[in-house]
C-alpha cells in the first residue's frame, strides 16, 4: 500500500478530523486516524464512538488497503513540513514510512480492521440545507445549551423540520435561543437535539462553505455530508422542553436601543456588579434608561444613563450581566428590541434590522430578583 500526497493539503484536513478524537480515549484505537485507500480515493476517519467523521481525498496511488495511524505523532510530524509531496508506504514490519523532500520518518501503525465501523443509518429522512445558513443557526444558538449532565437534553441544540420552515432552539433554563427560517424548508416534519461537540466541530469548517448540506437523520442518528466530509454523530435521547410555553406571549412595555451603545454600558457597569450574582439593574421611564450594578460587600458601584426609545410603564428589572453580553454580541443588527412584561418574568431580546429574508432571531433572558 503505496500513496503521494501534498503535506498541507493533507494536514488541513486532519486537522478537521482531528478535532473529534478526545484526550482520553477508552479504547487506543481511537487515537488513530483510519486511512482507508482506494486506488486515487483515500478516505480519512477519525471517532470518539459517539461522533465518527470522515474525508476523502484526490491522492495519487494505484493500491488499496486500510491502515490506522497514530494521530498526535501524525499532525505533529506534518505542521513542521513546509508544502511538498509526501510519500506513504506501509511496510512488512508493521511501520507505515513517510518518504519527504528532507528525510524519512517510520511510525508503527495498528491494522485497520480494529477500527470502529462507522454507522449507517437505515432509510433515514434527508434534508438539505445550504452550509451558511446552518453554520449561521449553529453559532446563534449553540452558546444558549446548557453543560449540566443531568438535563442531557438542555446540553444540546433542538433541530425542528417541517415544511413551513426551519427552528433551531437551545436554553439552559436562564437563557434561550430560537434561531428559525422559512427560505429554507424540509418535505415532512421532524425534531432531533444534536449535541454540542459535532456542532462545534460542523461550525467551523462550514463558515467557508457555499456547499449544500446533505442532514440525514433517524431516531437515533444524525449524518452530515458536505464537501468531502461526512460527519455522522449519535443524537441525545429524550424529549426537549415545550419551549413555547416560556416565551412570554404579552409583553407590553417595549424598549428599542442601539445594541452596541446598550452594550458597551452593559459591560462596563457590570465590572462593578456582584462576583456571585453578576446582576444589574435596569430601570426604565420616559425615553430614560438607567442602568446600574453594585457589588455591596467591596462598595463598588456603577450607574449609566442612556437615551433610548421606550414605550411602557416605568420599569425596574434585574438580568444576569453575562447572559445579555452573550446575547448582545451574538447579534449583528445596529438596533435591538427588549421586550418585557413584569420584573419577575422574562425578557425577550430581537434584532430590528440586519436579517435576511425569511430570518428571525429571538432570545430571551431570564431575570433576577432584585433586593431593594
Amino acid at each position: 500500500m503505496k500513496f503521494i500526497v501534498s503535506s498541507s493539503y493533507l494536514l488541513k484536513q486532519l486537522q478537521v478530523l482531528g478535532s473529534v478524537i478526545n484526550s482520553n480515549n477508552t479504547l487506543p484505537i481511537l487515537d488513530n486516524f483510519l486511512f482507508e485507500l482506494d486506488n486515487s480515493s483515500l478516505t480519512v476517519s477519525a471517532s470518539d464512538l459517539e461522533t465518527t467523521m470522515s474525508a476523502t481525498l484526490e491522492i495519487d496511488s494505484n493500491s488499496t488497503g486500510s491502515v490506522a495511524v497514530p494521530a498526535k505523532l501524525l499532525l505533529e510530524i506534518l505542521k513542521t513540513f513546509p508544502e511538498q509531496p509526501l510519500t506513504f508506504t506501509v511496510e512488512s514490519n508493521n511501520t507505515i514510512e513517510i518518504s519527504s523532500n528532507s528525510g524519512k520518518y517510520a511510525l508503527a501503525y495498528a491494522s485497520g480492521d480494529e477500527f470502529p465501523k462507522s454507522v449507517q443509518l437505515d432509510n433515514p429522512s434527508t434534508t438539505l440545507v445550504p452550509a451558511d445558513v446552518l453554520a449561521t443557526a449553529i453559532s446563534k444558538t449553540i452558546f444558549a445549551a446548557g453543560n449540566d449532565d443531568l438535563r442531557p437534553v438542555m446540553s444540546g441544540v433542538l433541530f425542528q423540520f417541517s415544511p413551513n420552515g426551519l427552528t433551531f432552539v437551545a436554553t439552559d433554563a436562564h437563557k434561550l435561543v430560537k434561531y428559525a427560517r422559512t427560505d429554507v424548508t424540509a418535505s415532512e416534519v421532524a425534531d432531533f437535539i444534536m449535541p454540542k461537540k459535532p456542532l462545534n466541530i460542523l461550525k467551523s469548517i462550514l463558515g467557508g462553505s457555499d456547499a449544500e448540506v446533505k442532514i440525514e437523520y433517524n431516531d437515533s442518528n444524525a449524518t452530515f455530508s458536505f464537501d468531502n466530509y461526512v460527519l455522522t454523530c449519535r443524537l441525545i435521547d429524550g424529549k426537549y422542553p415545550n419551549y413555547e410555553a416560556v416565551i412570554p406571549k404579552e409583553n407590553p412595555n417595549k424598549l428599542q436601543i442601539d445594541r452596541t451603545q446598550f452594550q458597551s454600558s452593559v459591560r462596563r457597569v457590570a465590572i462593578f456588579a456582584n462576583k456571585t450574582t453578576h446582576q444589574i439593574r435596569l430601570k426604565i421611564a420616559g425615553a430614560e434608561l438607567n442602568i446600574s450594578a453594585e457589588d455591596i460587600d467591596y462598595s463598588n458601584k456603577a450607574e449609566e444613563r442612556l437615551t433610548c426609545d421606550y414605550q411602557g410603564d416605568d420599569l425596574q428589572i434585574g438580568f444576569n450581566s453575562r447572559f445579555l453580553t452573550e446575547m448582545l454580541s451574538n447579534l449583528q443588527s445596529d438596533m435591538i428590541l427588549l421586550e418585557m412584561s413584569l420584573p419577575n418574568r422574562a425578557g425577550i431580546l430581537t434584532p430590528i434590522d440586519g436579517l435576511d429574508e425569511g430570518e428571525s432571531v429571538t432570545m430571551l433572558v431570564m431575570p433576577v430578583m432584585l433586593n431593594n
